[in-house]
């Protein structure tokens, strides 16, 4: 058994050799242990600090293509160096690399597919009000689109096993931590949260870089891949409620009407028309959406196919 820890990097020169320090060479369950590191289009010495410090595979982006990105070409190239186990932590040293064993034993034990790792909120002394109170809505959020029970759903401390990584496909370019779990909910993967253990903060987040820009990127990832692999609840839902209007705007015409007083209520009616119409739209996408994705669960059986094998033919 192989284990692999993926670190995403850019231009992680300085905190680097703090996390490469604290990772671990012997995991139990595991024959090996390797160090993969994702250069992100990094203008510093993040390759040559990793290389000095026994990193065993650097993959690189000519140019910074963000997080997720960064996280999608680290499991790719994990895959290829023949992990049955992937850890992926961050380069910032946030997470304690002593609650990596924690991480993979459920998928040692076959009782996982994915592990998150659920960071300790409430006592995290650098985390404001604000947000612990937008963690605790997002992974709320997450936890009613992916219908599982994933309690940090931001963590980006995480084991993955070699078929849920071969099955993961990252549309979003903000971050892969949010999609990959509402995805893997819908994909039926058992996927747990454990508790780990923080560090210190070294640096602002280069995520977060500010609490508006957070929800409305984190909002519209939900959303988007809510559409994706839920696009028959989505647009029925939206166009029942537009449809359910327009029937209780146009009720409320024909009974002015039948009293007498539809005369002063044309605009009602023009309103009931327009929600009426747009509702059946809805719903006739409802049914097309649908229809596309069976096609896209048709390719994602084939694209895990093609890894598969292309993995034991390695």
């Amino acid at each position: 058994m192989k284990l692999i820890i993926q670190i995403p990097c850019y231009n992680e020169q300085e905190t680097l050799p703090l996390t490469l320090a604290d990772l671990p060479r012997e995991v139990p369950g595991f024959d090996q242990v390797e160090w993969l590191i994702i250069d992100d289009g990094s203008s510093d010495r993040t390759v040559e600090v990793a290389r000095e410090h026994g990193v065993d595979h650097v993959v690189s982006h000519r140019h910074n293509l963000g997080l997720a990105k960064g996280f999608m070409t680290g499991l790719d190239a994990c895959l290829r160096a023949g992990a049955d186990v992937i850890v992926n932590t961050d380069a910032d040293n946030q997470y304690q690399a002593a609650s990596i064993p924690d991480l993979t034993a459920p998928i040692v034990a076959g009782e996982a597919d994915i592990v998150v790792g659920a960071r300790p909120i409430e006592t995290t002394a650098h985390f404001s009000r604000l947000k612990k109170a937008l963690q605790k809505l997002g992974s709320w959020v997450v936890r009613l689109a992916s219908d599982t029970g994933v309690a940090d759903a931001p963590s980006g401390f995480r084991a993955i096993s070699r078929e849920a990584a071969m099955r993961l496909n990252v549309f979003s370019e903000y971050t892969y931590t949010l999609e990959t779990i509402i995805q893997a909910g819908q994909k039926n993967m058992r996927i747990i949260s454990v508790p780990v253990e923080t560090n210190a903060d070294l640096r602002p987040s280069r995520l977060l870089k500010s609490i508006p820009s957070y929800v409305r990127k984190s909002v519209a990832t939900i959303v988007r891949i809510f559409t994706v692999y839920k696009p028959f609840n989505f647009f029925m839902t939206i166009g029942l409620v537009l449809f359910l209007l327009g029937f209780l705007i146009g009720l409320r015409f024909m009974i002015f009407y039948f009293l007498g007083q539809g005369g002063g209520y044309i605009q009602s009616l023009i309103l009931a028309s327009v929600l009426l119409g747009i509702g059946f739209q809805c719903m006739m996408v409802a049914f097309l959406a649908d229809l596309l994705s069976v096609n896209r669960k048709l390719l994602e059986e084939l694209q895990f196919r093609a890894r598969q094998s292309d993995y034991e033919r390695r």
